[in-house]
């Protein structure tokens, strides 16, 4: 018996052309008309899903939060009850996944660089993200014992959203092994005495 799959909705085409799009060229730089021919439909049918570039710009980077929050669910099912392994192993995945071939860095700092406008849809789920992530590791800081949490995963937070940047302007060469060694660092101090 020959099974067919089912086509894929265009709100799910439309949003997978917009991540990918938007994501590897920047949100400025792609127009509604790429988007709907990278999704195999027209702009009739994007506005049809979305009232605006800027909605459907909004929704890419809630999809992106979502898929984010994945990685917190799998270091507790990696290390149940171990807060201080799931920072530990925080920190190795944020080290190999900032040196990915092709990785641009956060999707979500990305937008925030290029839509400065503060009444912008996107911005309220950029910010959202980015306190929500600060806020995880402050958690996983508490639940370590860590001396001065909220600090700590503030220092931590900075040092990978400075090597995102740093990968975009001097390279990946030797990137991964020092974000590990900085973030082991700055845990270890944060450690009781």
């Amino acid at each position: 018996m020959d099974t067919e799959t089912a086509p894929v909705p265009p709100r799910e085409r439309i949003l997978k052309a917009a991540d990918e799009l938007f994501y590897r060229l920047g949100i400025r730089a792609v127009g509604v008309d790429a988007i709907a021919e990278a999704a195999g439909t027209n702009k009739m049918t994007l506005y049809r899903h979305f009232s605006s570039k800027d909605a459907l710009v909004a929704e890419y980077l809630r999809g992106k939060a979502k898929r984010a929050e994945a990685l917190w669910e799998r270091l507790e099912t990696e290390h149940p009850g171990d807060p201080r392994a799931q920072l530990h192993a925080w920190v190795k995945h944020m080290a190999e996944d900032v040196i990915c071939r092709g990785n641009r860095g956060c999707a979500h700092t990305n937008a925030a660089v290029e839509l400065t406008e503060k009444e912008h849809p996107a911005r309220p789920v950029i910010e959202a993200f980015k306190r929500a992530q600060r806020e995880r590791l402050s958690q996983l800081c508490r639940g370590a014992g860590l001396t001065e949490p909220e600090l700590l995963a503030s220092e931590l937070h900075l040092v990978l959203e400075g090597a995102r940047v740093s990968l975009q302007s001097v390279g990946p060469e030797d990137l991964g092994a020092r974000i590990v060694r900085i973030g082991e660092a700055i845990i270890a101090s944060h450690s009781p005495k």
